[in-house]
């Protein structure tokens, strides 16, 4: 369904009737899914967007960011989640796991899902009807690759000997779909480029537990192939009661054996193949920390925004620390002197190249802001041919020497709400911040004052400053003021009753301006019958040149371009003679690096 690229028709808000009409039909199609999990996906006071692909094909996701859930006939019947859903609700949907990881080649390179390549439980071949919607997993890692819907039912799949298709896939990890997103990003290291392994946190951990047994691993790939086999071969002897039993029996049993012996095979070369690595370039505690060291000081350099922050550990970990290591060398947390991810993240803290705060609820670090002003970050020198996530060498060379890379950061400045904290904490009133900067500061207050509840560690107590600051002057007449928040709110809200500024960077240009950031237009319509004309707007905020602009369309689209000033505004206006409204977005996104949620595109040629 997203195999090839398709461009998009259009790209809206939903409204507050349709954003609770997709909560219900979420609801209804999903069953297992709890209230939490619809909250997860689809926080309550975000905004959302609807983009329209051909064949009816709506995709819905949050505002800037990745898509969600697509409904293959827009109607509301046929809506699956996507893989980025899927990474942070798992239970969304039932997974078929794949008998390995070699499988998800096919898979992730546009094939559908094959009975013989499925890994069945013990308990026998589960339950499920023609046209249900089910996932993909690769053994030992947690994360879904793809979304697709069930050929056929279980009774007539066993009738089949397992034989024939399972799963034909409407949606996988590195389609389209999932290259849609500003910033496509992995859930795991188990994530390459073209397949999908286990995830190496969870295998390692696997392997510690393994080695304190003292227990023989290629015993244990041999006994756990074998029994997986006894266990298929079992499935399907009690599974099936037609006449063929036996026979299909016989068949599975011979496809399993076979199985077993190319996956030992390949599990002894790749063992072999890591040992001699080892021995070949041996590299100590403290070359592991250097690494680490110099991985993560390309990253902040390199791919890390400010607009990303805060970060999961996770994330920068798989997709930012991961992709800057030099080719061909393996990085292993576990090997390092730090033995966990949270603690070389706290360590870099401590020496002040970065801020974490911990999620106490998720159990994890994250990145809340970079210290760009450390005298190791700034003597830092990145590599420019250093492997990036997603990209080839070519493409990040070029993406570096461009001299249009644009950078825009939302930033604030404390208001009259907010000054009363910011001056109980002893910062500058006067400075603009990040929103994770402002988070911070507010986190301190509460740490300052210890307005934690001591009875349920996730409520903040509003003290009168802090009630003030938070709801003073927003609340409606009548209402009580709150005494209590939760933690998850707190900072959203308090960036709130800020003054929103941005800051815009283009090369040598800097320009900090108040307000939040006005898109660019992008304007179809009809002029003199069935003429299109498409016009451009608010192209200064970004630094574009409106001359210059229109000099480079007229050349790419082979037609008539000019450039007016606008009446009463400041700016030019472009109009490019021609329905070239779609072209025109993509030229913005491609040649000038402008974020799509920047880009406005108002067709008034569709009836």
């Amino acid at each position: 369904m997203f195999k090839k690229t398709a461009e998009v028709k259009s790209q809206q808000r939903i409204s507050g009737a349709d954003r609770k009409k997709l909560r219900r039909t979420i609801r209804e199609r999903f069953p297992n899914v709890s209230d939490a999990d619809i909250d997860t996906l689809l926080p309550p006071k975000a905004e959302f967007t609807v983009s329209k692909y051909p064949n009816r094909i709506l995709v819905y996701g949050l505002e800037g960011d990745c898509p969600l859930f697509f409904d293959s006939d827009g109607r509301g019947n046929k809506i699956f989640p996507t893989v980025y859903a899927l990474w942070k609700v798992p239970e969304l949907l039932p997974a078929f796991v794949l008998k390995g990881g070699e499988v998800s080649r096919f898979v992730i390179g546009g094939a559908d899902l094959m009975f013989p390549g499925i890994r069945f439980p013990a308990d026998g071949l589960p339950l499920f009807s023609a046209g249900e919607a089910w996932a993909v997993l690769v053994p030992g890692n947690p994360a879904p690759i793809a979304v697709g819907t069930t050929t056929t039912c279980s009774t007539e799949a066993l009738k089949a000997g397992l034989r024939g298709k399972a799963l034909r896939i409407c949606h996988y990890y590195r389609d389209t779909l999932w290259e849609a997103t500003e910033n496509p990003y992995v859930p795991n290291a188990g994530f390459l480029e073209d397949v999908v392994f286990e995830d190496p946190t969870l295998v390692s951990t696997y392997e510690a537990s393994e080695s304190h047994e003292g227990e023989d691993p290629m015993k244990n790939v041999n006994t756990n192939d074998n029994e997986g086999a006894v266990e298929d071969s079992v499935d399907v002897a009690t599974s099936s009661s037609c006449d063929q039993a036996s026979k299909i029996q016989s068949d599975v049993a011979h496809e399993d054996s076979e199985l077993i012996e190319d996956m030992v095979e390949l599990k002894v070369i790749e063992k072999l193949s890591e040992e001699l690595k080892e021995v070949q370039h041996p590299m100590s505690v403290e070359d592991i920390d250097a690494l680490l060291d110099k991985c993560l000081l390309h990253a902040l350099h390199a791919t890390v925004k400010e607009k990303d922050l805060p970060m999961p550990g996770s994330t920068l970990w798989s997709s930012h620390v991961l992709p800057s290591r030099p080719s061909g060398i393996s990085l292993d947390i576990k090997k390092s002197s730090y033995k966990k991810l949270s603690k070389w993240l706290q360590a870099k803290a401590s020496i002040g190249w970065i801020s974490v705060k911990e999620d106490k609820h998720k159990k994890e670090v994250n990145l809340v802001s970079i210290n760009r002003n450390h005298p190791e970050y700034i003597s830092f020198k990145p590599e420019k041919k250093a492997r990036m996530a997603g990209k080839s060498a070519g493409a990040a060379s070029n993406e570096e020497q461009s001299p249009r890379l644009l950078d825009v950061t939302e930033i604030y400045k404390p208001s009259v709400h907010v000054n009363p904290i910011f001056a109980a904490v002893g910062v500058n009133l006067d400075k603009l911040y990040t929103a994770s900067e402002a988070s911070e500061i507010v986190f301190q207050y509460v740490e300052k004052e210890k307005l934690i509840k001591a009875t349920n560690k996730s409520l903040v107590i509003l003290d009168a400053i802090l009630c003030d600051a938070l709801f003073k002057g927003a609340m409606k007449r009548g209402c009580t003021y709150p005494t209590e928040i939760h933690k998850k709110d707190i900072g959203a809200t308090f960036i709130n009753r800020m003054q929103p500024h941005h800051r815009i960077t283009r090369g040598n240009d800097t320009a900090v301006r108040k307000g939040t950031l006005k898109p660019i237009q992008i304007l179809t319509e009809r002029r003199q019958g069935n003429k299109k004309v498409t016009k451009l707007s608010g192209l200064e905020s970004f630094f574009v040149d409106a001359e210059v602009l229109a000099s480079e369309l007229q050349k790419k689209f082979a037609c008539s371009t000019s450039m007016t000033e606008l009446p009463g505004k400041k700016g030019f206006e472009v109009l490019v003679q021609g329905g070239v409204i779609d072209d025109v977005a993509r030229h913005l996104v491609e040649h000038y690096g402008i974020p799509k949620r920047f880009i406005e595109v108002y067709d008034k040629t569709k009836k």
